[in-house]
């Protein structure tokens, strides 16, 4: 079959001279008139660490692309650096950063007629809104993700953007000299790629491989590394193949495709960000995927990999015994994949996993054996109650405990918690509550990063609870509850909410509930008021206008 399936519209429509003039402008020869046109979409800028060495490597897709007979295009779309925006009114922007990207991918592959997209990704959210585009699109694709940072390093201590965080909190507690809290800032991030622990982008990075929209070994490949350049070599040979024999991501993103991505974000202790993530990805290729679904995998699915932030290792630790494919061939082999799913390399996960090493629990300890696992079920659970009656998202790990009940301290927004925190109004034994943070109230659905640091920095991380209707940080550890369905800006129960109300968090029977008498709260109720809407124009207000629940994936393409 021909290579150029879309493209050909361009460059053979006699009715199109402005079209080929452009093509001819741009360098084309009449010999790449009949090649295939690969789009690659960088979300690189100079801006942020994970995203400031991604044009160059698009630059290397680009020449392997031309190297494999295709015609491959350049174009930037846009990125958000969570690290820098969190504890900042831009933080709301991030979560929409997803739904730009996609829109922006689909519009340009779209309208230039590209055959093929391969996406170069960093930070958080550039990956779920590059596999949203492939998916509305179905079109031959690929994901090259920018890879991990290297750990930072102050006086002996191995730092990561999270210590920049807790140091902030330490020294509000006076537990840590200015020396070092400056030190700790300056170390933290030695340079260029994504967050080293299993963070949001991480766990992006390591689902989309389960997925198999990615090539093995994308996820745990270090954003500077020999591995990184040959894997973009790789992706435009890849590009070739799928291109020939036609796969698609709807063929590659099957419902068992993200089962196999759903257990590895448990198996690995993945961000609670996956849910939203997955969701909204599944619903781009017509898959329904709910948080049931992350319950269900959850539930059946041990904790094996001792990872930051409840961990101690990083994800450049992972490339050094063998990278995420070592981890997939050992789930693989303990019957917890789906070995028979097609992949962007042609082959089936089993197929590419065949040739890996098995793991050696004797040489290393950042990944335990199923029978001896760091948890003997996923950290992920999905809660029910008066305070979510469509769910939230706790990120359980084991170290937390699996109740906590205690009198709620309420901030409307993290700010006002951030001066609690300085005046001391945090006691032990608290549920804090942060609301009108949602996807609709922020809007843009927040993460609460900075909260958790601080109360980390602080001392207090085992003795409060967290609850809110926006999202966490894959960096956030502690008893923390998100995702809270409905939110309170769109009438949850989580609007009611008084300071000395006693809420309870019960992990094992999957509750979080306001422990309020009902003729209490209706009188509240009858009292209660939306509030207006925090934007009037711009993005902030679009989002607002069209985004979806927390439990729908926070999409903002459907009715």
């Amino acid at each position: 079959m021909s290579l150029n399936k879309y493209s050909r519209t361009l460059t053979q429509d006699s009715t199109l001279p402005g079209a080929q003039a452009m093509l001819y402008a741009i360098g084309l020869k009449d010999n790449d008139m009949g090649k295939a046109q690969v789009g690659i979409a960088s979300t690189g800028f100079d801006g942020n660490s994970c995203n400031m060495h991604l044009n160059a490597l698009a630059s290397e897709v680009k020449q392997a692309v031309w190297d494999q007979e295709l015609i491959g295009l350049v174009f930037n779309t846009i990125g958000v650096s969570d690290g820098m925006s969190n504890g900042t009114e831009g933080m709301r922007y991030s979560l929409v950063s997803r739904e730009v990207i996609a829109d922006s991918i689909e519009t340009i592959c779209g309208a230039q007629y590209y055959d093929g997209l391969i996406a170069v990704v960093g930070c958080d959210k550039n990956m779920p809104g590059s596999l949203i585009a492939m998916g509305r699109l179905n079109r031959p694709s690929i994901m090259v993700y920018g890879g991990t940072i290297a750990a930072g390093h102050w006086k002996g201590k191995s730092l990561n953007i999270v210590s920049a965080f807790e140091a902030l909190g330490e020294k509000l507690a006076n537990k840590l000299s200015d020396e070092d809290y400056k030190g700790i800032i300056q170390h933290s991030c030695p340079g260029a790629g994504a967050c080293g622990g299993m963070y949001t982008a991480n766990t992006m990075a390591s689902a989309i491989e389960a997925l198999g929209m990615a090539l093995p070994g994308s996820s745990s490949n270090p954003a500077l590394s020999k591995e990184k350049s040959q894997e973009c070599v790789q992706a435009a040979q890849a590009m070739r193949l799928i291109l020939e024999k036609d796969i698609k991501p709807k063929d590659v993103m099957t419902f068992e495709a993200f089962e196999n991505a759903l257990t590895v974000v448990m198996a690995l202790g993945g961000s609670t960000n996956a849910v939203i993530h997955l969701i909204a990805m599944a619903k781009s290729v017509g898959v329904r995927l709910t948080q049931e679904d992350f319950q269900r995998i959850s539930d059946k699915t041990p904790l094996i990999a001792d990872f930051k932030p409840s961990g101690k290792y990083m994800m450049e630790d992972l490339h050094k015994i063998g990278g995420t494919p070592l981890v997939m061939k050992y789930l693989l082999s303990k019957g917890f994949l789906h070995g028979d799913c097609i992949t962007v390399t042609g082959k089936t996960v089993a197929e590419n996993l065949q040739h890996i090493p098995s793991i050696s629990f004797e040489k290393q300890d950042l990944i335990q054996p199923i029978e001896k696992p760091i948890k003997r079920t996923g950290h992920i659970q999905i809660l029910y109650g008066n305070l979510a009656e469509k769910g939230s998202v706790a990120k359980i790990t084991g170290k937390e405990g699996e109740r906590f009940k205690g009198t709620a301290r309420v901030f409307n927004g993290e700010f006002e918690l951030v001066d609690g925190i300085r005046s001391g109004k945090i006691k032990e034994g608290d549920v804090i509550v942060i609301r009108y943070v949602g996807p609709k109230g922020a809007p843009g659905m927040p993460e609460m990063l900075k909260p958790t640091s601080l109360i980390m920095g602080a001392g207090l991380g085992k003795s409060v609870a967290l609850i809110t209707d926006g999202r966490f940080s894959g960096g956030t550890h502690g008893f923390v509850v998100g995702h809270i369905t409905p939110e309170a800006f769109d009438g949850g129960l989580l609007a009611l909410v008084e300071d000395g109300d006693w809420i309870e968090i019960d992990i094992k029977n999957r509750q979080l509930n306001l422990l309020v008498e009902e003729k209490v709260l209706a009188i509240r109720r009858s009292h209660a008021k939306q509030p207006s809407l925090r934007v009037s124009s711009g993005v902030l207000y679009k989002y607002a206008k069209q985004v979806k629940t927390a439990a729908d994936g926070c999409v903002t393409d459907e009715s």
